[in-house]
């Protein structure tokens, strides 16, 4: 049965948000955002573990053990690529439940003075996902940090690693209308007791850098994440300050485009983005165009983007698949397989997610992102 307004029933913080635009007027999809993920007591990630067989959504870490295995690795190399410094922070932005972390740990062994020299910091706001990543991390040599700003965590030359976490940074969106570029906004529907989209009524501010309206067509989308483009910042901040590289992997665009891109997620399968906010994940794709704008703007080299699939199998994807399933049962070695599959394949993951690296302009080309 398809979710709609009659089905599902109104969630706290609908309420809460249904209170305030009565109050307010409307509010942008970016607020939406901000609340129906992190709000204190009643956002997505606040109060739930999402992610998993038992959650809404999954990730490659979680698919494939494969996956965390070559950032390992890759994160190796890297670190020998900046001089093998005898201390840095290894910072991973939204680490979900762990498991991406616990294979990057498992597969530095090979060089042991990458874990002797680093500090793992983990950037989380989430009580309940930070309890399941100490339960993960528990056993492993290198003790983690935790962090809920990214400024909170000291300088250091650093590795920073993003999987799926650009993605649920808020975005703004707007239409293009007859007289120009209007902002989607989040209002009440024809009852006032739910949430439904609307048009702002006036003109949005030049500081979006909207497109010409000579180049887009009426009822065209356009999508900009302001919080995504100073997160980025701030990361070529610490870079050129202390020196590193970060790997960001997220689904998205290569170029800047129309559309509408917001989406929502539960149950593993697509949940209409309004309905119960704070039971639903809330994501929209990722700019790589812009990340890779605000490295060049900011004096740090931007290596890719490239697609997830390509940047795996240039790690070495299939050798390591191999490895793993030599001497392993026929249906154990299929999972492997499979999982591989699903995160390189051009029809799943490995085509719809991109890879790209923003690194010190004094360090190498990283592996994985040759042009």
């Amino acid at each position: 049965m398809t979710a709609t307004a009659e089905t599902v029933a109104v969630t706290p913080l609908e309420e809460r948000l249904v209170d305030l635009i009565k109050l307010k007027g409307p509010i942008s999809i970016a607020d939406y955002m901000t609340d129906a993920l992190g709000h204190p007591h009643e956002g997505y990630y606040m109060r739930q573990t999402p992610i998993g067989a038992d959650g809404d959504f999954t990730t490659a870490p979680e698919i494939s053990q494969v996956f965390g295995e070559l950032i390992g690795l890759w994160l190796v190399e890297a670190w020998q690529g900046m001089g093998s410094p005898e201390s840095f922070n290894l910072i991973e932005l939204g680490p979900g439940r762990g498991v991406l972390m616990a294979d990057i740990l498992r597969a530095a062994r090979l060089r042991p003075g990458f874990a002797r020299a680093a500090q793992v910091w983990l950037l989380e706001t989430s009580g309940l996902l930070r309890l399941e990543q100490q339960k993960r991390l528990k056993t492993t040599e290198i003790k983690p940090l935790w962090a809920d700003e990214f400024a909170d965590i000291p300088p250091a030359p650093s590795l920073i690693i993003a999987n799926e976490f650009f993605d649920c940074l808020p975005i703004h969106q707007f239409e293009r209308v007859k007289t120009g570029w209007r902002e989607r906004m989040i209002g009440l529907d024809e009852t006032g007791e739910r949430l439904a989209f609307t048009l702002d009524k006036t003109p949005p501010p030049p500081e979006y850098n909207l497109p010409d309206i000579t180049e887009s067509e009426i009822g065209d989308i356009f999508e900009v994440s302001p919080s995504s483009h100073d997160f980025a910042a701030d990361i070529c901040s610490t870079l050129n300050d202390q020196g590193g590289h970060a790997l960001i992997i997220d689904y998205g665009h290569m170029e800047r485009g129309f559309g509408d891109t917001l989406q929502a997620v539960k149950d593993h399968a697509y949940w209409p983005p309004l309905l119960a906010p704070g039971h639903a994940d809330i994501t929209a794709h990722v700019d790589f165009e812009m990340l890779a704008n605000t490295a060049i703007e900011n004096g740090i080299n931007a290596h890719g983007p490239v697609t997830q699939g390509r940047f795996l199998d240039r790690l070495g994807l299939p050798l390591r698949v191999e490895t793993l399933c030599k001497d392993l049962a026929p249906e154990k070695a299929e999972e492997i397989r499979t999982g591989a599959a699903r995160i390189a394949a051009t029809n799943a993951m490995g085509e719809i997610f991109k890879v790209i690296c923003l690194s010190s302009p004094t360090l190498p080309a990283p592996a994985g992102l040759e042009t």
